[in-house]
C-alpha cells in the first residue's frame, strides 16, 4: 500500500528535467574532508557491526520493503517529498522552487563527489558480496557519504525552511529515504549518517548565500500563493 500511494504522489509531481545550473558551493565552502568524520577502518568493531546490520536487514526485509527501497533509490529528486507537500507540489508550476531546489541538488552533488573522491571507502558488497543489495552499478569505492542521504536531507532541510509548519514530516521523509540505502545494503550506517550531516550542512551553507537566499525568497513566495505553505 505503502508504495502505491508513493507512487501515486510520485505521477501527480511528475516534473520537467531540473534546471541547469551551477553549483553554488566550493571546496572553500564546504569540504567534506574536513567536516566529516573518516568512516570506521576495516576491520575494526564498528565496521563489522555496520556489516553485520546489513547481513540482517537482508534476512528480515519483505518484498514490500524492498520494492519501497528501490523506488526511493530510483527516484532521485524532489518528488519524494509529494506525500508531504501534497498534488499541489508540482514544479512544472513552480518555476522559482524548481530553480531553487535545482541549485541545492548541484551543490550537494558537487560536495558529496568531492567526499566519495577523497574517502573513497569501499560498498558493502564489496565487502561482502553475499549481501543482497538492489543494485550494484555504482563505483565499488563510492560509499561514504550516501549521496542518496544528502540529496534527501539538502532538499528536505530547504523545504522544511520554506514550509516550516510541515518541517517535522519533511524531515522524516528524509529519514526513511536515508534508510532505504539500509534496506538495499547499499551503504553502512555510517555512510547514511555522514549524508545526512553533510545534507544538513549543505543546507545551511547555501542558505547563507545572497544569491540562493533571493532565490529562497522568491521560492517561498510562490509556495505561499499556490496554496503549499503558509503566509
Amino acid at each position: 500500500m505503502k508504495r502505491a500511494l508513493f507512487a501515486a504522489a510520485a505521477l501527480c509531481v511528475a516534473a520537467a528535467p531540473a534546471p541547469k545550473v551551477a553549483p553554488l558551493l566550493d571546496a572553500r565552502d564546504l569540504d567534506p574532508a574536513l567536516v566529516l568524520p573518516p568512516p570506521p577502518a576495516a576491520g575494526s568493531a564498528q565496521a563489522l557491526a555496520e556489516l553485520a546490520e546489513l547481513r540482517a536487514a537482508g534476512t528480515v526485509r519483505t518484498a514490500a520493503d524492498e520494492a519501497d527501497a528501490r523506488l526511493d533509490g530510483d527516484t532521485k529528486n524532489a518528488t519524494i517529498f509529494a506525500g508531504v507537500l501534497g498534488p499541489k507540489f508540482d514544479l512544472d508550476r513552480l518555476p522559482a522552487t524548481a530553480v531553487l531546489l535545482a541549485q541545492v541538488r548541484a551543490s550537494e552533488k558537487a560536495a558529496v563527489d568531492r567526499g566519495k573522491d577523497h574517502f573513497k571507502r569501499p560498498r558493502p558488497y564489496v565487502i561482502d558480496p553475499a549481501l543482497k543489495s538492489c543494485k550494484r552499478n555504482d563505483d565499488p569505492l563510492s560509499s561514504y557519504p550516501s549521496g542518496h542521504t544528502s540529496m534527501a536531507f539538502s532538499m528536505g532541510e530547504t523545504l522544511a525552511r520554506l514550509v516550516p509548519e510541515k518541517a517535522d514530516a519533511l524531515l522524516a521523509r528524509a529519514a526513511r529515504y536515508g534508510q532505504s540505502r539500509i534496506v538495499c545494503e547499499q551503504h553502512f550506517r555510517s555512510d547514511v549518517s555522514a549524508g545526512q550531516m553533510l545534507g544538513l550542512l549543505i543546507a545551511e551553507r547555501l542558505l547563507a548565500k545572497p544569491d540562493f537566499r533571493a532565490g529562497f525568497d522568491a521560492a517561498r513566495r510562490e509556495l505561499v500563493i499556490a496554496g503549499i505553505a503558509t503566509g
